[in-house]
Parts: structure tokens; sequence; C-alpha cells
């Protein structure tokens, strides 16, 4: 059978204006990710098309080919429909920071407000449905590029994670606000391609991320 590793993106700067840039701790990341991978031998290495993808795959030794059917949901579109204050940065840190927990604060919100995203609220240019749609023919269109015993990396976001590992357990979309924000910085969740189809055969390995270079944002 055929195996594709998807591959969260090590950590990005959570807080600042750019987030689609590793942080430090999220370069380390990506250099031990790069320690396991040089085990695997792979025909097919792909990227979404966010920085934090290409850097990822960068630091951890691959040159990876472009594909933004993997790339992450508009998570500020999502977040502004829901707080539309929030379109200013400025307002948004404040915010947060007089909460006496910022991290734990901005879950809260984010929480919120992707669940009105999955409940089909307005003011999106994607629709959950179509991100999940997008998310999971990304993974088709790969599977159908390998032939038998091949096996492809791909550097993606925990969102388009989520959305095809549900998809694939549950045939549907409801597990998704579940498994996306345990998705840990460059865990591997391993799906093989056979004649029964995609099959999930592991979710968010981290064995190789340590104690120490561990976070979930």
């Amino acid at each position: 059978m055929a195996v594709i590793y998807l591959i969260r993106h090590a950590q990005a700067s959570f807080g600042a204006r750019n987030y689609d840039k590793l942080s430090e701790l999220g370069e380390q990341q990506a250099k031990r990710l790069g320690q396991t991978l040089a085990l695997v031998q792979p025909e097919l290495v792909v990227a979404g098309s966010m920085h934090r993808h290409q850097q990822t795959a960068s630091l951890a030794g691959l040159t990876a080919e472009v594909d933004p059917g993997f790339d992450e949901f508009d998570h500020q579109e999502v977040l502004v429909a829901h707080k539309p204050a929030y379109k200013r940065h400025t307002v948004m840190v404040a915010h947060l920071a007089r909460t006496g927990n910022p991290k734990r604060a901005f879950q809260d919100v984010f929480t919120a407000a992707t669940q009105r995203w999955i409940d089909g609220g307005d003011g999106y240019t994607e629709t959950f449905q179509a991100f999940c749609d997008r998310s999971e023919a990304a993974v088709r269109r790969t599977a159908e590029r390998l032939g038998k015993s091949e096996t492809a990396l791909v550097f993606t976001s925990g969102g388009p994670i989520a959305a095809v590992v549900g998809r694939l357990l549950s045939g549907g979309d409801g597990l998704w606000a579940k498994l996306n924000p345990v998705t840990i910085n460059t865990a591997i969740t391993k799906v093989v391609s056979g004649r029964g189809g995609l099959t999930v055969v592991s979710y968010n390995e981290h064995v190789h991320v340590g104690a120490d270079l561990l976070t979930y944002r």
C-alpha cells in the first residue's frame, strides 16, 4: 500500500502581526522533525502554499512542491466574523492581555469563532464544508499520484489534517472540532492508500517532538 504522512507545521508566531512564520522554538521543532524524517525516503514531498508549511519542510531538510489544497483555513477571517473588533491586531492583543491568561483567552474565543463557522454562519470566503471538501480532495489527489508501496510527505496545518482524519474515521465532519485543537506541532499522521481506499493508521504521532519542544499553538 502507498503511504501518506500528513505533517503539521512547526510552531508559528502566535501573537505576532505575521503569524505565518516559525517561531524560534518552531525552528527547533522543524530541525528535530528532520532527524526523524531522515529515515524516510519519499517519492513525493508536498506542502501547502503558506510560508510556515514551506519553512517547516525546508528546515527538515526537504524541498516540497506546492499544493494550495493543503492550506489552512483563514483563521483571521473566522476570528473577525465572530469578533469584528479583532480586525485590529492591537485591539485583540490588548483585550487578551487584560484577561491575565492571553493564550487561554484566545483559545476560548477561537473555539467559539470556529463553532460559528462550523454552524454555517455568514461572512466567510470559504465555508466549513468547502474547506473540508478541499482538504479531502488534496489528500486524494496526492494518493492518486503514488504507486504501490510509494510514500508521500505532506506539510500542512492542523485544520486540514483534522478534516481528513475526521472524514476517514466517521464519514463526516463532526469530529473536526475535537481533533483540531489537539493537533501538535510537527506531529505526524499516517494514512495508507490501498484497494479499499484511504485508511487512517495513526493520528498525531509526536514521540519525536519531546516534552521540551511540545506545543499545540
